[in-house]
């Protein structure tokens, strides 16, 4: 399991939406942990996401740079 906490509150992801975290799931066949995320924009394909906390956690490259999927902008 990955130890980093998940602060509870708004997130921009990469690509400049933003996101609430408002919580941390266990998978229940794996217990792998699971960022749930609500969409804080209109989005016809769903409110509510989960993805894998080490997805939500790690840096990706961007035009040669490292940066994080999903930064904390607050609560």
């Amino acid at each position: 399991m990955n130890k980093s906490k998940i602060r509870l509150g708004r997130y921009r992801n990469y690509k400049g939406k933003e996101y609430k975290v408002v919580g941390v799931a266990l998978h229940s066949e794996t217990l792998e942990e699971l960022v749930v995320y609500q969409a804080l924009y209109p989005n016809k394909k769903s409110k509510l996401w989960v993805r894998p906390k080490t997805m939500f956690l790690e840096k990706i490259n961007l035009a040669g740079k490292k940066i994080p999927r999903f930064k904390y902008i607050g609560k």
